[in-house]
């Protein structure tokens, strides 16, 4: 390995005795950097990108060339050089574009000149969009990240960096990548990452997304969660009804007249970009832009994002970005940070040869060895040279990196992330971390420990969880995992135990298999619909014991292969010995006159307990993800999901008579669901279901199909349940049966136009769940809500129908992230 390092110096070496090196800066007249300048060889695509100070580099040939120096708003400057064996020291100062207004007739009520310009732009728009869907190039992507403030605390933990990092300003994220980008007929891309870096970590891959923010598009998707709607282009089919227009003059550039328009939103609140946007006159192309989008954009997450580009002729007729430069800036919970993403094009091949296949379901592709490149590589390929803050950030944090491999460092973050915290104690659950040895071992907060049923009274529930990673690299799939668990209730005197073991692999393709078994206590309707949170709130306080259990001896095995083309293969087989319970305790805090606890069972559809019996039941299923894409990293392969919808088909077997079975049936379901992104119209989401028996000789209450149901505040998750719905008033064992849940988000669309609402970004939701048994079990409701509350609530009004009156209205809370209340 050595021998082929020193190899690979000697050959960059001798590369770059041959060519020259020529450097400098960019600046505008009063001295200050011109940050992201493009740096261009006259006459051809090639070129680099000066850095945030202005720096940059070539390496040439010997001949004689024209460099250009250009930045957007700026005369751009052209300088003739010869080059020879020493290297060339080449500034530019630039001059702000000096602007000429053309001779326009004003006439009273005129539109402004820009106008025209924008039309005869939208006019050409669909000819600019699909003139080159077909190409390759190569991309360097530098992403920084910086953290310019921070609070001392949050949510009551310190704030805490390394303890050599004494700096004001801290880099959170520095990341270099080169990639080659294919596209074919404007549909099908591909991304393969040739070398990447991050900063402090060796074993991680950089930022890999060099997609043009294509502003030939009606609709621009800029970024993941910035607005779930999109942006409006300025010069997309329906712009004008947008956006108002200022005609700023003209500039010319290598013989091309340049029109610069400054683009104004109509109205606040609608996702609208302001800023500039050239525009050359005769062909209507764009040139460059100067574009950004703030919270009066309807931007999520983000407080502002700043975009520029800068297009270059790659012939008469063809034009191709050179450079891309976001900048976002946010400001959250008393963070303050910003950064730089920018991308730089190259070496574009417009008729490019595919292979056959070469366009498949794998989006990018990252090869191997791509992180492992040394710095002398990078140094010699990078097309801007880093920062002095960069290049101190990459030798601290390289260095750093080794040092936190050493077992006592370990240790030591060990022994500060293992410290007991009040929250994750009550709420989210505790981690403890054995680094070296690559274990985590986690216990259940204190909300799931201790709890409250009619069954059981009041009852401790222990459990935990242990991971071990079976392999070095950190994302590695292959892990075995031991969740133990033991409940004893105060009331019935139970105790019980279980286990469950998972083994989780796949270098491909994700895999996992897991074996469990004890005596636990479980819900009728084995989908859990109420939470031992819920059910212990409602029984504890209100005298509404909603969960029914019973209590099993139990053994089970699952599976789940992931086989490629968006298509898993799930099953497994379980035993059951079921064993009735019956309520032990009536105690309630509230103690409400008039209210007496349920038997446990369903009275709905029950008018005593089941007996027990046993139950060997297989199961298998299968799940389709058409035209589902992969992220394929060196080991491993990672579903990024599909434009189209999901099928799903599964398939149980009670087996009578096998292990002492007294159950005998065989029943079936099939969904289908999507999510559909209507731009700005919103995001529309469907679930439709149908399945049921097609034998039932022996069938248990347990095995009937029951539906999600709702009788509590909090909210099921929308396209699996059923809001206001009693818990088991349809369960059945029909032999056909169908359900169907649809709900559009509006995201932003008429919320945006009332005060209060847009300012908050509070956003419209409706939608309707429906389900048919038969002719007595017609069930449908309707809900319209708010969502976004505080960024991560939902507050819906429900509607419930039963055979086509209302029965029931009521409210529900939804909390982003945090499932089941």
């Amino acid at each position: 390995m050595r021998f082929l390092t020193v190899i690979f110096l000697l050959i960059v070496c001798s590369t770059s005795a041959q060519a020259a090196r020529i450097s400098g800066k960019v600046t505008d007249e009063k001295g200050q950097m011109l940050l992201y300048a493009s740096i261009l060889i006259k006459g051809t695509t090639q070129g680099t990108t000066a850095n945030k100070e202005g720096a940059y580099f070539l390496q040439l040939e010997p001949g004689t060339y024209t460099i250009v120096a250009q930045y957007v708003g700026y005369n751009r400057l052209e300088k003739t050089i010869t080059v020879g064996a020493d290297d060339i020291t080449l500034d530019f100062q630039l001059s702000l574009q000096q602007l000429s207004l053309k001779e326009v007739v004003v006439r009273p009520g005129a539109q402004d000149p820009a106008y025209d310009i924008i039309r005869n732009a939208i006019k050409k728009r669909p000819y600019y969009l699909k003139q080159l869907n077909t190409f390759q190039s190569e991309v360097y992507i530098k992403g920084q990240l910086q953290l310019r403030s921070y609070p001392k605390k949050f949510l009551g933990e310190k704030i805490e960096f390394e303890a050599e990092d004494t700096s004001k300003i801290k880099m959170l994220f520095l990341s270099e990548t080169i990639a080659r980008y294919s596209v074919e007929k404007g549909r099908k891309s591909k991304v393969e990452v040739l070398s990447t870096r991050v900063s402090g970590r060796s074993d991680e891959f950089g930022l890999s997304t060099p997609q043009i923010v294509s502003f030939y598009e009606n609709n621009i998707k800029v970024g993941r969660g910035l607005n779930p709607r999109g942006f409006i282009s300025p010069i997309a089919n329906s712009a004008l009804y947008f956006y108002r227009y200022q005609y700023e003059g003209t500039f010319i550039e290598d013989g091309h007249e340049i029109n610069r328009i400054k683009v104004i939103p109509r109205r606040k609140y609608e996702p609208l970009f302001s800023g500039y946007i050239n525009i050359t006159e005769g062909d209507w192309r764009i040139h460059s832009l100067q574009l950004q989008l703030t919270k009066t954009s309807q931007m999520e997450l983000i407080d502002s994002l700043k975009i520029e580009q800068l297009y270059v002729p790659f012939n008469n007729d063809v034009w191709v970005i050179k450079t891309q430069v976001l900048y976002p800036s946010v400001k959250l919970f008393g963070f303050d940070a910003s950064g730089s993403f920018v991308n730089v094009y190259s070496k574009f091949d417009i008729e490019p040869s595919f292979e056959r296949k070469f366009f498949n379901n794998t989006y990018l592709k990252i090869y191997e060895g791509s992180n492992k490149k040394p710095p002398a590589f990078w140094d010699s390929i990078r097309p801007l040279p880093l920062q002095l803050e960069e290049v101190n950030d990459y030798r601290k944090k390289d260095s750093l990196e080794l040092a936190h491999k050493a077992p006592q460092y370990l240790d030591s973050i060990d022994r500060r992330r293992n410290k007991l915290h009040l929250f994750p104690l009550v709420a989210t659950g505790q981690n403890f971390y054995r680094e070296k040895k690559r274990e985590t071992y986690g216990f259940n907060p204190l909300l799931q420990t201790v709890a409250y049923n009619t069954v059981e009274g009041w009852l401790i529930n222990l459990g935990g969880r242990y991971t071990k990673r079976l392999d070095t690299i950190p994302a590695s799939r292959r892990a075995i995992s031991i969740e133990p668990a033991v409940r004893y209730g105060f009331s019935n005197n139970h105790l019980n135990a279980a286990g469950t073991v998972t083994y989780t692999h796949g270098r491909k393709y994700f895999s996992s298999f897991s074996i469990s078994g004890g005596k636990w206590v479980e819900q009728i309707n084995n989908n859990n619909p109420i939470s031992q949170l819920s059910n212990t709130i409602r029984s504890w306080l209100f005298e509404r014991n909603y969960a029914k259990f019973y209590e099993a001896w139990y053994g089970r095995f699952n599976f789940s292969n992931d086989v490629g083309n968006g298509i898993t293969i799930f099953g497994g087989m379980k035993y059951e010995d079921r064993i009735p319970l019956e309520n032990t305790s009536s105690y309630s805090f509230g103690d409400r006159k008039g209210i007496d606890f349920t038997p446990n069972f369903p009275i709905e559809i029950m008018t005593r307990n089941f007996e027990r019996h046993q139950a060997l039941i297989g199961n298998i299923g299968i799940s389709w993800l058409p035209g589902t894409k992969y992220i394929e990293y060196p080991e491993r392969i990672v579903n990024i999901g599909s434009r189209l919808p999901t099928l799903t088909f599964e398939y149980w077997q009670g087996i009578r008579n096998w292990l002492g079975s007294d159950v005998e049936y065989a029943k079936w379901r099939f969904d289908v669901s999507e999510s559909l992104n209507l731009h700005l119209g919103g995001n529309f989401r469907y679930k439709m279901v149908v399945g049921g028996f097609l034998k039932r000789d022996s069938v248990a209450v347990i095995d009937y199909t029951h539906f999600n149901g709702n009788q509590i505040l909090a909210s099921v998750e929308y396209l699996n349940g059923f809001q206001l719905l009693p818990y088991y008033k349809y369960s059945n064992m029909n032999r056909l049966y169908a359900e169907g849940h649809i709900e559009h988000h509006f995201n932003g669309l008429l919320t945006n136009k009332i005060p209060g609402f847009r300012d908050i970004n509070w956003y419209l939701v409706m939608g309707a769940n429906a389900l048919y048994a038969d002719s007595d079990k017609e069930y449908v409701e309707v809900f319209v809500g708010l969502e976004n509350l505080l960024k991560i609530a939902r507050f819906d009004c429900v509607w419930g129908f039963d055979k086509g009156k209302v029965s029931t209205f009521g409210f529900r809370l939804g909390i982003r992230g945090f499932g089941k209340l």
